[in-house]
């Protein structure tokens, strides 16, 4: 339930809170659904950036034709939200995984990523017991060297193997271009994700020359997408954590045309020296690893340390009037990690609460 009343001003709220700009994130997401649209391709929104059915929702009714998600349970919790096509970009293992992925497909239509026969084998002859045929897709290493099998022939290989198979139907292929979204030199990251992205492509294409399905060929993330979207033969993209977009992606993989949508309101309770300010926020509030939080609307004001329940704030002369009790505004600098953090999104129309969210994927890990 929600702790506040729907309506009220951002500054009645208690501190730290998880804050979503609705008008930022439902422009975000109009972008995205538009440039793929604009490139000939689908979008199949990665959901780890916000694990919530609602908003999956609203990236559907902006042209999604369904999500990604990261981990089975994360499927289950859409599924259960009304979600139908998903994609689980992940290897699945084990019995009790590989039932819920049957039953799984009584409620929705999964598709199962893939890298090696021995997931598969075991997987279609549940399914096969249990009456059901989830589509697979063949994960194919495209230079992350994280999982995935090799592009050309070994990735046709495994595809003739699964063709083969009943209880499973091979839907096409997948790859990650995930080592190249820092490339810093605009022409070299889209000449190598170019590169890298034909490794998938020739590889569906000898798919289909050996008379194996291949609808999909998938790919992009967010610090990518707007170069892989216009690769010619990819037929949908996986970005999604660009709905909320975060100085990630914009500084360090240079991501344009998005704006900040999700913050951390957090309130000063600390002034230790003119220079310096401590908030009510640390890293049990938003994680800092992948980029640090940026101070909203002080552009002299920067994080300088994070520990379990305090932000540092180093300041300049334009935000030293800070006082205690006072609040400050943070853009979360990488979502992903953030979110996990969080029971419920705060999403606010201006300054007003609109909704309040449950953050139902949270602590979905099986």
């Amino acid at each position: 339930m929600p702790q506040y009343p729907i309506g009220c001003d951002k500054s009645r709220l208690d501190t730290p809170l998880l804050c979503i700009d609705l008008d930022r994130m439902e422009s975000n997401i109009d972008r995205m659904a538009a440039y793929c649209r604009q490139h000939g391709v689908h979008w199949r929104p990665h959901s780890k950036c916000h694990k919530t059915p609602a908003i999956a929702w609203r990236e559907v009714r902006a042209g999604a034709l369904g999500v990604t998600c990261a981990k089975l349970s994360e499927a289950e919790v859409m599924a259960a939200g009304g979600i139908r096509d998903i994609l689980v970009a992940n290897m699945v293992a084990g019995e009790r995984k590989l039932e819920r992925v049957a039953a799984l497909c009584h409620w929705a239509d999964p598709i199962i990523a893939v890298d090696h026969y021995a997931q598969v084998e075991p997987l279609a002859a549940v399914c096969r017991q249990r009456g059901v045929e989830p589509r697979v897709i063949v994960e194919v290493d495209i230079g992350l060297s994280r999982v995935g099998v090799s592009p050309g022939k070994p990735a046709v290989e495994l595809g003739q193997a699964i063709d083969g198979l009943k209880g499973v139907r091979l839907a096409g292929v997948m790859g990650y271009e995930g080592h190249l979204l820092k490339v810093a030199d605009p022409e070299e990251k889209e000449r190598s994700i170019f590169h890298s992205i034909a490794a998938l492509t020739h590889t569906a294409d000898m798919y289909r020359s050996a008379g194996l399905p291949c609808e999909i060929v998938s790919a992009g993330g967010t610090g990518s997408y707007q170069i892989t979207a216009r690769c010619p033969g990819v037929t949908e993209m996986q970005a999604g954590g660009g709905i909320f977009m975060d100085p990630y992606y914009r500084e360090d993989c240079h991501v344009e045309g998005l704006d900040y949508a999700l913050t951390v309101m957090a309130t000063v309770v600390s002034r230790p020296l003119l220079e310096r300010a401590v908030l009510d926020c640390g890293r049990k509030t938003m994680n800092p690893d992948v980029h640090v939080p940026v101070v909203a609307g002080l552009p002299d004001a920067k994080v300088q340390r994070l520990s379990a329940e305090h932000c540092e704030l180093t300041l300049g002369p334009q935000s030293q009037d800070l006082k205690i009790g006072d609040r400050v505004e943070l853009v979360v600098g990488y979502g992903d990690f953030t979110t996990v953090l969080h029971d419920e999104f705060y999403g606010f129309r201006g300054d007003r609460l609109e909704v309040v969210w449950p953050i139902l994927g949270r602590g979905k890990l099986q």
